[in-house]
């Protein structure tokens, strides 16, 4: 049926023949089943994909996700079977061997895990991406824990105390100690596990960490023997193909590293000398994860229609804004994946490249030998493109060629740090752009933040709200009553944390005619807010307020990421 499973959905109204068509094109590009493209895609929900092959097959759905299997069940069926038939063993009753399937009409499948248990198969059916991960869950390799390891190397690895002390020989012989690679290997693998976005090791005078971001929060996950320092950062320094004689420079690196299933992840590193040693900082991009589909981004439908139309239009400037960390490059990425076909050429200049695409030309800032934004792009508009991205705009030069190539049929799309959209008109006045040259270029400008998203598990409604603190916060006095407020609880999922992923807050203040013509007038910024709002944009904080009404988030976290709307 894998082959019919297409067209049956377009039959039943589930998936258009245009969505087929698209998932058909991942599924070329990845190799993998047409169910599992049809969910990457975003044509169909997991949860609608299980429940219709559980009535096309005639056989119960489960979520395997809300299943803990025990140990010995798992060991009823070898890691090698599993993965060949993408099946798992769930439970035994009496005889019968009940197995999660995604695809339960395969009777060499069934057969196999008959012979091999000893068990009558009863198949219930799961999706193909809830299947894999349950198999990297149980099928893990149960390795020691990092207190573990960090706790048999007290003795073993004999190193100076001070960096400065350390000879590069030796720091590259203690880098290769088996017990210095298993921790540093354990740290990467710990990383992935929690969903870290980044890892950071610190040396100080007298005490030596190591410290995850989750979901934008730091946690301090461990605290290494001092002595460990030299021969951690010269094994994290070597796995990056950098310099481990060079002590006294920022340096630059990645890593790639290979995970079950073919699963590839890649660790971005920089080095910076510290007044006791060398922090390293890696940053973990997992493309697998990254989210390009501007419907599952946060965007509420009036700022998408908005959002796509800008970056539908063949010339014009879309400026994305925001601190450091808050999701400007998922959000430039998903427009360059909506605008990435044969008949475009797509220009990027970046700094760095964080993950790299098909069919879009990128190109790494290289500072040290002048290739800064400004050159990339002048010689980009030497290069016949359609669309253009800059990574930031930092400075008047960069600022006015993207500004001029604009303005002469080309989009460009580029990043800028300021705290809102109207802010944004402010700071390229101020580097030097003439008010009609912006007016002129402008098609949007978009600021957004990442609140940290409840963890849908174990939320749970507050019972006694305090309705000033909603007033104060933004809400409307008439809307209090008419939502459930949630808070964080705390559970496995989430690790107790209470809070799961993040959620993108945006403001879109597309650039009406109306707010051309204050600007040509000399307007300030909080003129320039008071009239977006009028003609319809909705605020950073009105935005996280509406998160925290469907339950996405808490007030906490809307207050704490946006500003008060204050004229």
């Amino acid at each position: 049926m894998s082959g019919r499973l297409g067209e049956l959905l377009v039959r039943e109204n589930l998936i258009s023949v245009q969505q087929l068509r698209k998932a058909q094109e991942e599924q070329q590009k990845t190799g993998t089943r047409i169910g599992t493209a049809l969910i990457k895609v975003g044509a169909i929900e997991e949860s609608k994909l299980t429940d219709f092959l559980s009535k096309q097959y005639g056989v119960p759905a489960i979520n395997l996700k809300e299943f803990d299997v025990e140990p010995d069940i798992i060991k009823l069926v070898p890691k090698d079977v599993a993965e060949k038939h993408l099946v798992v063993p769930v439970n035994r009753a009496g005889s019968a061997l009940i197995v999660a399937m995604c695809d339960p009409s395969n009777i060499y499948a069934v057969d196999d895990l008959k012979f091999l248990t000893g068990y009558n198969i009863e198949a219930v059916v799961a999706s193909e991406p809830a299947i894999r991960e349950a198999i990297e869950r149980y099928y893990a390799e149960k390795g020691p824990s990092l207190e573990d390891i960090v706790g048999g190397m007290e003795d073993d690895v004999e190193i100076a105390d001070s960096e400065q002390d350390v000879g590069v020989e030796e720091a590259a012989k203690a880098a290769d100690d088996a017990p210095v690679i298993k921790l540093v290997n354990l740290i990467l693998k710990d990383a992935i596990g929690k969903r870290a976005s980044d890892i950071h090791i610190e040396p100080y005078e007298k005490d030596f960490r190591v410290r995850f971001r989750i979901d934008g929060v730091m946690y301090e996950v461990m605290r290494p023997p001092i002595k460990l320092k030299s021969a951690i950062i010269s094994r994290v320094k070597i796995m990056a193909q950098l310099d481990i004689s060079e002590r006294r420079l920022p340096q630059d690196g990645r890593i790639k590293i290979k995970l079950g299933g073919g699963k590839e992840m890649d660790f971005r590193v920089s080095v910076c000398p510290t007044l006791f040693g060398e922090k390293i900082v890696m940053r973990l991009l997992d493309k697998s994860n990254l989210q390009l589909d501007m419907q599952k981004l946060g965007f509420d439908p009036e700022p998408l229609k908005w959002f796509k139309e800008a970056i539908d239009r063949p010339y014009g400037m879309v400026l994305v804004t925001g601190p450091t960390g808050s999701g400007k490059t998922t959000t430039l990425y998903s427009a360059l994946a909506a605008l990435n076909d044969p008949t475009t050429n797509v220009c990027t200049a970046e700094d760095p490249v964080e993950f790299n695409f098909a069919g879009i030309n990128q190109v790494q800032m290289q500072d040290s030998i002048g290739l800064n934004f400004a050159a990339a792009l002048r010689s980009f508009l030497r290069q016949d493109p359609d669309t253009i991205m800059i990574g930031e705009i930092r400075d008047f030069e960069t600022a006015e060629i993207g500004v001029k190539a604009a303005l002469t049929g080309h989009l460009v799309l580029s990043t800028l740090h300021t705290n809102d959209a109207p802010g944004t008109v402010s700071r390229l006045l101020n580097m030097g752009i003439e008010p009609f040259m912006v007016t002129a270029s402008l098609n949007l400008i978009l600021a957004q933040r990442l609140a940290r998203r409840l963890c849908p598990t174990c939320k749970k409604a507050v019972q006694n709200v305090d309705e000033q603190a909603l007033i104060d916060a933004g809400i409307p006095a008439d809307k209090i009553g008419s939502f459930t407020l949630y808070e964080k609880a705390g559970c496995k999922e989430c690790n107790d944390r209470g809070y799961r992923g993040r959620v993108a807050v945006y403001e879109v203040m597309p650039f009406w005619d109306g707010l051309k013509e204050i600007v040509i007038n000399g307007a300030s910024a909080a003129e320039l807010k008071q009239e977006a709002i009028r003609l319809g944009m909705q605020t950073l904080r009105m935005a996280a307020l509406a998160k925290v009404m469907v339950g996405a988030t808490t007030i906490e976290e809307a207050v704490s990421n946006t500003a008060p709307d204050r004229f």
